[in-house]
């Protein structure tokens, strides 16, 4: 990922289409490297009720009281306590109410942990000891706007059913057959659970580089393409059973040949603020398993932070 210029879209539909196939190839879900040992395979796998399930079982654990929604982050101040010295966070944040109005308070932490987009944190006011905090070496990323539809269709009227977990349709490819979309995840062949027994679930990506006005197309022309291009690709007949439509203008990073750059921005903001650290996208890859993995790398070094600071008081 690093120091290449990389479509996120092929990121995601690809991944999930080998990580599937090595699935089902390898109950095991073992591999061995070029030294002989094994490794784990890394796999695709949801829930029942979709990847949310997985966001609604964090915030049970976490308790509502702990999770602000609607809240902006204005200014973060660091100040110092103890030796080595412990960075004290005070945040301050505006909410709204249920009545939409505006609540702004502070509150103090010992470590922060910001997955915001570096262009979000670039807005934000940053103080350490009392002086400002310049983040403007921080680069402007570029973000790429993507629609994500899913349609159904009767198995009756998906004439040229594809065996398989997607398709990918390179720009190249889109440009020869008249295809406007990016590519395609059979959900229904992936995920049994996702469709009555006699539909298909499509889900389908709209967007990217190439096609950025595409993505933020209504509903119902994206509903016209995107059946367009499946009658191209598996003969559908018809109109979807049904339809779901989402929409990101800033969907993922765009990462470029100078991504190391980005890299060593981010880690210079880290090393100038004790007890702050960056998780996300932005930094370790677009994938949820990665994004996933940032989350808990981060959270790994907050704790040793902290720790570290306690064992050196207690000692003291």
């Amino acid at each position: 990922m690093h120091s290449q210029h990389c479509g996120i879209w092929k990121e995601i539909i690809v991944g999930a289409i080998l990580s599937k196939l090595a699935a089902k190839g390898d109950p095991v879900k073992t591999r061995h490297d070029s030294s002989g040992k094994r490794r784990n395979r890394r796999v695709s796998f949801s829930f029942h009720g979709g990847m949310q399930s997985l966001i609604n079982a964090l915030h049970n654990e976490v308790g509502d009281d702990n999770v602000k929604l609607g809240t902006e982050v204005l200014s973060l101040a660091c100040t110092f306590d103890g030796v080595p010295a412990l960075g004290r966070w005070s945040i301050s944040v505006d909410s709204k109410d249920s009545g939409d109005k505006d609540l702004a308070s502070n509150q103090t932490f010992d470590a922060v942990i910001m997955t915001a987009p570096l262009s979000n944190v670039r807005r934000m006011k940053f103080t350490k000891g009392g002086a400002p905090v310049v983040l403007d070496f921080l680069p402007k990323m570029d973000y790429l706007p993507l629609s994500l539809m899913v349609t159904a269709f009767k198995k009756d009227d998906v004439k040229k059913p594809l065996e398989g977990f997607g398709v990918l349709i390179p720009y190249k490819e889109q440009q020869k057959h008249g295809l406007k979309t990016l590519g395609t995840l059979f959900s229904s062949m992936m995920f049994p659970d996702r469709a009555p027994d006699d539909q298909y679930l499509y889900t389908t990506f709209v967007g990217g580089s190439h096609n950025r006005d595409l993505a933020g197309a209504p509903t119902s022309i994206l509903k016209q393409l995107v059946t367009s291009d499946l009658k191209k690709l598996l003969g559908v007949e018809g109109q979807p059973t049904f339809v779901k439509h989402v929409y990101w203008g800033n969907a993922f990073p765009l990462y470029g040949h100078d991504y190391s750059s980005v890299l060593e921005a981010i880690e210079k903001m880290e090393k100038n603020l004790p007890g702050f650290f960056y998780a996300g996208n932005n930094k370790d890859g677009l994938a949820v398993g990665s994004v996933i993995a940032s989350g808990s790398k981060a959270a790994d070094l907050a704790i040793s932070y902290l720790e570290s600071h306690t064992k050196h008081n207690n000692s003291h």
